[in-house]
């Protein structure tokens, strides 16, 4: 009796060139968010505003991205993402430009919001491209590989904006402007509009809006944690934790930077153990982990005494961070699948994202103002645990990927 030659394996599918090309163009923008980042809540406070008020000039960049996300949405089904993509990149960089000339507080907060609206037009239409571009087989991958450029950039990029603080506020803005400029000119040069065209043999789908979405479980999940994500790892820890840092350890724009840029290193290790296991064992485990080990770091960040111990949560909250998003947007895109323009959907959900990041920092600051910056981050960490709940009950998405 003879035994059958094994089958050859099957080559893992490779990432696209114009998915590296979106990588690398992230990569450029994280550094340059990552410059203004640690210096954005003390230049607002150089204008002699309280800890509520610098908070503002983080959610009004949301709110206006909240606002328009709709708009943006419709926009990318209109006229496609690639050039929805470079218009936001553009407007982007004009605003944060001007931010660097503000003269008072109110003119930095119109030039911050006003940047919203270029921010969610290339936010969702580079979630819309990537739904495109991926190979299903490796939509974690893909997502670990463009959420780790964006973390490796926010390395480095909060730790040279503290530096360049040291030569005064503004220059990091005008950095970031000059990052935008290079990010646009290397999509526009490099993603070709026939790359983005269907096969001649591919199905027409119309266009999957929010109502769509919320006939599934897994996106109506992913709505609960894109909230809670945005409440506490873009609005609470970008606003609040430089200040916690500066009230712990000091005013020195360095101790913010290290601070941001050690919960960023959690969270690129965390990207790249979930983006790759989540293709293979699912989605919800990765998502309901991360959410429980960034929820509950959160929640006792506010009562740390030293440095030392303020890397240690932010190393452990990125861990959980990063391993909640691949997973996260893997499942999304196994919702919408290639066939279709996802951009109403993708709009949705940066919305709940948008809406985190708007009313978190806000109320974060007041309850600092009013309180302690411990109830803060407990209150937030809190928000972030129970968006573990609809999760539980979501199914697993891996098998609709097509």
């Amino acid at each position: 009796m003879t035994t059958a030659p094994p089958s050859p394996a099957i080559p893992a599918a490779r990432i696209p060139r114009e998915i590296w090309v979106l990588i690398s163009a992230a990569f450029v923008i994280a550094i340059g968010f990552g410059l203004i980042t640690p210096v954005l809540p003390q230049f607002a406070q150089s204008f002699g505003v309280g800890a509520t008020a610098s908070s503002i000039i983080v959610s009004v960049f949301a709110f206006f991205r909240l606002v328009f996300a709709p708009g943006g949405g419709r926009l990318i089904v209109k006229f496609g993402e690639r050039p929805i993509y470079l218009a936001g990149l553009l407007i982007v960089a004009i605003s944060t430009g001007a931010s660097a000339f503000a003269q008072n507080y109110w003119q930095l907060l119109i030039y911050r919001g006003l940047g919203g609206i270029g921010s969610t037009m290339f936010t969702v239409s580079a979630l819309a491209l990537l739904v495109r571009l991926a190979p299903p087989s490796i939509r974690g991958r893909v997502s670990s590989a463009y959420g780790s450029a964006f973390l490796l950039g926010g390395i480095g990029g909060p730790v040279v904006g503290g530096a360049l603080g040291g030569f005064g506020l503004r220059v990091p803005f005008l950095a970031y402007a000059v990052a935008l400029v290079i990010a646009s000119a290397l999509v526009a040069i490099f993603i070709k509009p026939d790359s983005l065209r269907p096969a001649p043999d591919a199905p027409v789908l119309p266009p999957m809006t929010f109502r769509d979405g919320l006939r599934d479980n897994a996106y109506r999940a992913a709505l609960g944690s894109g909230f809670a994500n945005g409440w506490g790892n873009f609005g609470v820890r970008n606003a609040i934790l430089p200040l916690l840092a500066t009230a712990v350890v000091g005013p020195a724009p360095w101790v913010a930077g290290t601070v941001l840029a050690v919960f960023a290193a959690g969270n690129a290790i965390g990207l790249t153990i979930s983006g790759r296991l989540t293709d293979t064992r699912g989605r919800r485990p990765f998502i309901i982990g991360g959410l429980i080990v960034s929820g509950l770091a959160t929640l006792v960040t506010g009562f740390v005494t030293g440095l030392v111990l303020l890397i240690i949560v932010s190393v452990i909250a990125g861990l959980g961070a990063g391993s909640l998003n691949p997973a996260q947007q893997a499942s999304i895109a196994d919702v919408i699948g290639r066939e279709r323009n996802g951009g109403p959907a993708l709009a949705a959900l940066q919305m709940s994202m948008d809406l985190g990041a708007i009313i978190g920092p806000v109320l974060a600051g007041v309850l600092v103002d009013r309180g302690s910056y411990g109830l803060a981050f407990a209150v937030t960490g809190v928000i972030t645990l129970l968006a573990v709940i609809p999760w539980l009950r979501a199914r697993e998405t891996t098998r609709l990927a097509t």
